[in-house]
């Protein structure tokens, strides 16, 4: 009894399977002798013939079990199989861990270990302006009085900035922050060097709605030109680009109509930039003390089609809603704007913006700086003005890009005093070269003309070469 217990309960390799075989064949036996003393020979040999089929099957599993065998050895002798590959599998994994060395090596993380991404551009500018350039480095008005033609090379305008990924919030929002800064508040000159707050944003992102803190682009006026020799400032500055980085909080809610088609809603609170060098005055500036920041309300609806094959538009109304505080008045802003890009194909691109209202300095209508005119304590008349910019792109292959770009902002004329800018229009042309992925070689050729009432109209001629590495 022991054996066989031992039989019964040994591991499934094939002796088992045989010893266990002939145990039940001697079993079926048996009881087979007394099947035959209790029912007769023809039950005893429907027995014996299913104990033969059993058998039978036994010794064709066992001839499977011999042939796999057989096969598995010769796949293992055979050229390129597992020997031949081992060397492969080695070498990939040294550089795999080569690899993983070189990343310990450069990582970056922060103090409470999200990830970091370094980001930003060393610009190289050479310019030079003509003799109504007023002695900037990138002219955004043609100034009044001539003077000398002025050149020169800088780094002021590279950018350096982060990005950072935090953790997930509540309802599966992810944070993530973005900073980016320059070299503006600094004179160029070697030794005098000062970094300047460009953008700084906070932004929650759910899966159809985010919710943002922090300082950008107004939100009902994004869009802006490419360009290497203007980065200072927002390209076509003072022509109808309103570009001033305010702080803002801001809500946006994605809407999507089907896969090609989306709509995007954008309502926030900004803060506006009033300096006294936006007031324009006739004969009693010492009245003219203003509220440094105010609040203001703006909104943006963006409505997008993706039509296949690079093909896209994207058309979006805003508006801006503030009040100026000045000489002991309130000065309505109110703007409405309208923003474009449409691409007809994967060579062109068209981009561009179209705004008009009331009081619009403190939105960085760059050098004009023109809002509203006082005349005296509580009289303030807000400064009626329109504007807009368009920038066509062509990209003929992957390393070359031409941008052709224009802008215009015009004031009302018979609100202003003599002296004081009435239309101010620029336009050029720049070219894009990918000396690298990227490493990026620009050429610029602009001209600003401004007009001023009852002084005539003034032109400055730009020229710009720049290097820009961007990491």
């Amino acid at each position: 009894m022991e054996v066989l217990q031992r039989l019964l309960h040994c591991r499934p390799t094939r002796i088992c399977v045989i010893s266990r075989a002939w145990l039940v064949l001697a079993a079926g036996l048996l009881c087979a002798g007394n099947l035959l003393a209790q029912t007769g020979s023809s039950e005893l040999r429907q027995i014996l013939e299913r104990l033969e089929s059993m058998e039978r099957s036994n010794r064709e599993l066992t001839e499977e079990v011999r042939a796999l065998r057989s096969e598995l050895a010769a796949t293992k002798s055979q050229p390129g199989s597992e020997a031949p590959q081992k060397p492969e599998v080695e070498e990939k994994l040294a550089v795999l861990e080569e690899r993983t060395q070189e990343l310990a090596q450069t990582k970056v993380e922060s103090g409470q270990r999200f990830p970091i991404r370094i980001k930003g551009m060393l610009l190289f500018n050479t310019f030079l302006n003509s003799k109504q350039g007023g002695g900037e480095r990138y002219p955004t008005v043609a100034a009044v009085n001539r003077g000398n033609a002025n050149g020169g090379a800088t780094l002021v305008q590279s950018v350096v900035g982060f990005d950072y990924q935090g953790p997930e919030v509540f309802a599966g929002g992810k944070v993530r922050a973005s900073l980016l800064m320059d070299f503006y508040g600094s004179t160029g000159k070697p030794l005098d060097e000062a970094l300047r707050i460009r953008t700084a944003t906070m932004q929650v992102d759910w899966k159809t709605r985010s919710f943002l803190v922090g300082m950008d682009k107004p939100i009902f006026a994004p869009r802006e030109p490419n360009s290497f020799a203007q980065v200072e400032v927002s390209p076509l500055s003072g022509a109808g680009n309103l570009w001033m980085w305010i702080p803002q909080v801001r809500f946006q809610q994605d809407f999507r109509w089907s896969d090609m088609s989306q709509v995007r809603a954008q309502i926030g609170i900004v803060q506006t930039r009033e300096v006294p060098s936006y007031v324009t005055t006739s004969s009693v500036p010492e009245v003219a003390a203003i509220e440094a920041a105010r609040p203001g309300l703006e909104g943006r609806v963006e409505f997008s089609h993706d039509f296949g094959a690079g093909r896209r538009i994207e058309l979006a109304p805003g508006f801006h809603f503030s009040t100026s505080h000045v000489a002991q008045a309130a000065v309505p802003s109110r703007l409405v704007s309208m923003d474009w890009l449409v691409r007809p194909g994967r060579k062109f691109e068209l981009t561009g913006a179209f705004y008009t209202g009331e009081n619009a300095a403190h939105l960085g209508n760059g050098g004009i700086g023109q809002g509203f005119v006082v005349t005296g304590p509580q009289q303030v008349t807000p400064l009626h003005s329109q504007g807009g910019w368009a920038q066509l792109a062509w990209l003929p292959t992957e390393r070359m890009t031409f941008h052709f770009f224009s802008g215009r902002q015009d004031e009302r004329n018979p609100e202003l005093p003599p002296g004081q800018i009435g239309i101010n229009l620029a336009y050029g042309a720049n070219f894009f070269y990918r000396l690298a992925p990227n490493v990026i070689m620009s050429l610029e050729t602009s001209q600003v003309r401004t007009s001023y009432i009852q002084m005539g109209r003034r032109l400055n001629n730009h020229y710009d070469l720049a290097f820009a590495y961007i990491f």
